[in-house]
């Protein structure tokens, strides 16, 4: 690099090349690829730190400091910034301007130790004007935010790694606690449990066809002799009656509905006109666009984030991290310019409209998100420069923007009433229409709407006539309708981060990160777009619910939040704060007190739910089932019964739970006798899908009645005393996607029993190829080489010319076959310096550099997915890959520790409980008792079909 230029540092390689455009030679613009450092893993930490540092990587007695390295996955980065920075005359700081861009710049200016001036550069849009302008007003780092993000992460370190532990050995290994995560985990739990508390009841009304004039519209029955009809918002969350109402039985509800249709006309008794405004909505926050992503486009809360900042790094939006719903003047004037260009001059008021956010955090990004620049680009006029999903999200918040300077809109709600006596009772119908006189904003936008209880109380919008009061009207077509009210509705992606930030937990940033953590723990997972809770997250957040009550409280976690934004503020002590967080004060018990006072965790009251008086749901190694105790003989081994896995918390009823003991137990189906081996092949239905087995014939000391097919044990003989070697694994073949075990025949399975079959060999190698079927779907082999079938039935039905074809195309590249194919190709990533290609894979399509894997998110297609694109998801892999294998590299060295006593020695790992192994050996039991049986009938079979033959 020349002389004299200064050098410009972000965290994205597509942000690096749209912001080196704009400020020319002077400057050279480089990527960290996100943070360069974080804290240690203990594997990390030299000998002579350990004492202080080993057990979080944080030194708690002396003022909580941390102990960063840099990652090996960012030691070839660091070291390109120091090559760039020996030749530069200034750098600048030019991340994010939010908590976690502020620390990353921190972390740099650390490691890098630059002995030039250093600034830091901020903007929220990746625009000319804005970067241009940035350098002109740089400012410099605020430690406020630093403190808070440093804050944030120590805290997480030190709640995690103190509670996970606990989930180990209690729950299940693997496991995880989070200060948001376990909130929000919670909140799912909290609201299964709502549901499995409701008790659905059932309530009846009239609905009827009222006309005048020639034009009908519907009326449905509120009041019977002045006592209003039960409606669904009338019953609580338990499903009971709130207030006294009148609560009709079907057969009332069908004589009042035939007495209306005799009667035939009703009296107009009222008839009411309101006005009425909407005002439109404030701009996008995260929260709000995550929500909106979801309900309107199906996206996920880390996809809506993804889109969200490969359209802010190509410069399409401003900084899509804020919770501000301010917007500048310069977009005000825009959105204003381009409502009144597609609407008209009344589509904007005469003054232009402020929002003000409730956030007190006043450091994060100040605008809200919108397009950039002084002039908004319309969705259309970027189509050829967006991909899909990309293209959906600009138009969702170009739509909000400009709708958020425009006018209210108006509109008109008429109610009328109608009265008519029928069965010797007076009956009072109503029905409201709204009509809009002016539709305002409505032009251009209308926030989406989660999913609500009691929607069918709600009557459609329609169109009434005029009519005045004493108008009597004709009746027609009434009928009894009847209704079960619900349980509140699970969250939705988009209304779990609703929640979320109105008890103020988290930050909006990290929700989809929140979010994404709950589902891959298992704690959740999605049916549809609702979010149900797993039995594994029952267990959980009942554990810490008794034992981490404070961890998990709402309002406390909420406080945390405020806390950690007066840090940024500065209005409060870092190391003040972690030190009555973790060692306790006056306000409140410490984390360390909590942790070392635990007493005994009954883990089997743990993972156990009460289901019926003789059933429990028990969560063991393999997942929930049900434990069934005999209520004549209770001191007898329970039964073992599985839960279904898509089974939800709340669907799973006494009576469920009655029908699932009761259900026969499916065994095993004999297929028949394999000739070539006179083994009995049997199909079986596993944990991990259907397969084939072959299985000895029955023991000849085992009693088989000939007629029934039913096996009599013989006693077990005693054991030797010497050892016996292992026997052999019995042959096993797993059916194809095609096949289902009600319908394989014996010569189909025989078939599978034979693979890999032999196709031929190779004329010039000599190599045997063969097809077999794998993890990852048909195939062929020759030595180490593998290529790709295009399906399972191609194993059976290949020939050696159509594999030896097969092998004559290149395994990489246009010609190769599909799932061995490069479908897209591009240049070297600038990390790597490897080509970039895009492979189809088991999972579906994925960019790759031979090194780093990452999957094309749902909904994007390779032919989405340019260059750029693909740089930046292997970035962002890269960012938050798996923990490097080998040692890391320190970067600032450590003095000595004061000596303090050795750390106590987490408590060494149980092994399975009693129930556990009881369930264990009773499934083993019964799968050797299967088995047995099963070549007991297939012997009988054999038996009765030669008797018959002689």
């Amino acid at each position: 690099m020349a002389q004299g230029k200064k050098l410009v540092i972000v965290e994205s390689p597509t942000k690096m090349r749209s912001i080196q455009g704009y400020l020319g030679d002077g400057y050279e613009v480089l990527s960290s690829v996100g943070h360069i450092r974080d804290l240690a893993d203990k594997k990390d930490i030299p000998a002579a730190d350990k004492q202080a540092y080993g057990k979080y990587s944080i030194d708690v007695d002396h003022d909580f400091d941390p102990y960063y390295v840099v990652s090996d996955r960012k030691t070839k980065t660091v070291a390109e910034l120091k090559r760039a920075l020996k030749t530069a005359d200034e750098l600048l700081l030019a991340t994010d301007e939010d908590r976690e861009g502020e620390a990353i710049a921190w972390h740099l200016l650390e490691t890098l130790k630059p002995k030039v001036p250093v600034k830091r550069m901020v903007f929220h849009e990746i625009t000319k004007d804005a970067i241009q302008a940035a350098v002109g007003r740089t400012r410099d780092l605020d430690l406020a935010l630093v403190d808070a993000q440093e804050t944030r992460r120590i805290l997480d370190r030190l709640y995690g790694w103190d509670v996970s532990p606990v989930l180990w050995y209690k729950v299940k290994s693997g496991l995880s606690a989070g200060r948001v995560q376990s909130a929000a985990t919670r909140m799912i739990v909290d609201r299964e449990r709502e549901r499995m508390a409701f008790t659905s009841a059932e309530y009846w009304d009239v609905e009827a066809q009222a006309s005048a004039t020639g034009q009908s519209f519907g009326v449905r029955l509120v009041r019977v002799d002045g006592g209003q009809l039960a409606r669904g918002t009338d019953f609580d969350d338990t499903g009971k009656l709130k207030k006294a109402v009148v609560v009709l039985t079907e057969a009332e509800v069908m004589a009042l509905a035939a007495a209306v249709n005799d009667a035939g006309a009703a009296t107009v008794s009222k008839v009411e006109a309101k006005p009425g405004t909407r005002s439109p909505y404030a701009p996008f926050t995260t929260s709000t666009m995550q929500q909106e992503a979801g309900r309107k486009l199906s996206m996920s809360a880390k996809q809506a984030m993804s889109v969200a900042q490969r359209l802010y790094e190509k410069g399409y939006i401003t900084y899509m991290r804020t919770d501000s719903v301010a917007l500048s003047t310069q977009a005000i004037q825009a959105a204003r310019s381009q409502a009144v260009a597609l609407y008209g001059d009344s589509a904007v008021p005469l003054k232009p409209r402020v929002y003000k956010s409730k956030s007190k955090n006043a450091q994060e990004a100040h605008e809200a998100i919108r397009p950039s620049g002084e002039n908004f680009r319309t969705p259309a006029s970027l189509s050829s420069q967006l991909d899909r999903e990309e293209q959906r999200l600009y138009d969702l918040i170009w739509k909000r923007t400009v709708a958020s300077q425009m006018s209210d809109a108006k509109y008109e709600t008429t109610t009328v009433t109608l009265e008519s006596d029928a069965d010797g009772k007076r009956l009072e119908f109503t029905a409201s229409g709204t009509v809009y006189t002016f539709k305002g904003f409505l032009e251009a936008y209308e926030e989406g709407r989660d999913e609500k209880r009691n929607a069918q109380d709600s009557a459609e919008n329609q169109s009434l006539p005029a009519v005045a009061v004493g108008d009597e009207l004709a009746m027609a077509d009434a009928e009894a309708k009847g209704h079960r009210t619900t349980p509140k509705p699970r969250y939705t992606e988009a209304s779990l981060v609703k929640a979320l930030e109105e008890h103020g937990i988290g930050r909006p940033s990290t929700f989809a990160s929140i979010i994404g953590t709950v589902i891959d723990r298992g704690y959740a997972s999605k049916r549809g777009q609702a979010l149900v809770p797993t039995w594994l997250a029952f267990s959980v957040v009942r554990l810490l619910e008794q034992h981490f009550a404070d961890l998990i409280d709402y309002d406390f976690t909420a406080a945390l939040e405020d806390d950690l934004d007066a840090i940024a503020r500065g209005e409060q002590n870092r190391n003040e704060w972690l030190r009555s967080f973790y060692f306790g004060s006056d306000a409140h018990v410490g984390l360390r007190q909590v942790v070392d006072n635990l007493g005994e965790i009954d883990a089997r009251a743990l993972n156990s739910t009460r289901i019926t008086d003789t059933a429990t749901l028990r969560f063991g190694k393999y997942g929930p089932y049900l434990e069934v105790v005999d209520p004549a003989n209770p001191d007898a081994k329970p039964r073992i019964v599985n839960v279904p896995e898509d089974l939800a918390p709340d669907e799973l009823t006494p009576a469920k739970a009655q029908e699932l003991v009761d259900a026969p137990v499916a065994g095993d189906r004999v297929l028949g006798e394999n000739p070539e081996n006179g083994k009995i092949v049997v199909v079986k239905d596993g944990r991990f899908g259907p397969y084939v087995q072959e299985n000895d014939p029955v023991s000849d000391e085992d009693e088989v009645d000939t007629e029934t097919g039913e096996v009599v044990e013989a006693a077990p003989k005693k054991k030797s005393a010497k050892k016996k070697e292992a026997a052999p694994k019995p042959r096993t073949a797993s059916l194809f996607r095609s096949m289902s075990v009600e319908t394989i025949d014996l010569e189909t399975a025989l078939q599978l029993l034979s693979l890999p079959r032999v196709v031929g060999k190779d004329p010039e190698s000599g190599d045997e190829i063969t097809a077999q079927n794998g993890r990852y779907g048909p195939y062929l082999k020759k030595g180490a080489d593998s290529r790709s079938l295009e399906s399972e039935s191609q194993i059976f039905d290949v020939t050696l010319e159509q594999a030896l074809a097969i092998y004559a195309q290149p395994k990489y590249g246009a010609g190769s076959r599909r799932a061995s194919s490069a479908l897209k190709e591009f240049e070297a990533d600038p990390v790597s310096g490897k080509p970039i290609r895009i492979r189809d894979g088991r999972f579906g399509a994925y960019v790759t550099d031979g090194e780093t894997n990452v999957t094309i998110p749902r909904g994007q297609t390779p032919e989405d997915v340019t260059f750029e694109i693909a740089v930046q998801m292997l970035a962002d892999k890269r960012a938050k890959g798996p923990a490097p294998k080998r040692g890391a590299k320190k970067t600032t060295a450590k003095k000595a520790p004061a000596k303090k006593p050795a750390a106590k020695k987490a408590p060494a790992k149980k092994a399975l409980t009693d129930d556990q192994k009881a369930a264990a050996r009773s499934e083993a039991a019964k799968k050797a008792a299967a088995t047995r049986k099963a070549n007991a009938i297939a012997k009988a079979d054999a038996a009765r079909k030669a008797k018959a033959g002689s």
